[in-house]
């Protein structure tokens, strides 16, 4: 058996990418959430998540956005936020060990509260965003 490298570098990034995106694709919970916001461009997806990890987690900044805009009116709820870090967990856990796999998982719970508690505020006081 092979030793699990860390996340180090783009292509680390690209395969957590690649490999997660795969599962949440076939998650009977989470792929026709992603399938109708993403349509046919699951490509450009792809490469907005590999800037955007690039940036988290290797500090090259390659990600400009605003992610919080783009979540906010997704029809999820916690139970989606729960399927989506068991997926990303299981991805980080079977593909890579070390310091930046566990900030990786660190930051992706960061995440998925905020945005969580972000799309709850929005669904009850719909008349304005808080982002």
């Amino acid at each position: 058996m092979t030793e699990k490298q860390d996340i180090l570098k783009l292509e680390d990034v690209k395969i957590l990418v690649d490999t997660f995106y795969a599962r949440v694709r076939a998650d009977k919970m989470l792929g026709p959430v992603f399938e109708v916001r993403i349509e046919d461009r699951w490509e450009k997806h792809l490469a907005t998540m590999y800037s955007f990890w690039q940036t988290v987690l290797l500090g090259e900044q390659t990600y400009q956005g605003r992610p919080g805009a783009k979540h906010i009116t997704l029809p999820v709820d916690v139970a989606h936020f729960e399927r989506w870090l068991v997926l990303f967990f299981t991805t980080v856990d079977e593909l890579f060990s070390g310091e930046k796999a566990t900030e990786a998982k660190w930051r992706a719970e960061k995440m998925a509260a905020m945005f969580s508690g972000k799309i709850e505020h929005y669904k009850k006081h719909q008349l304005r965003s808080i982002l």
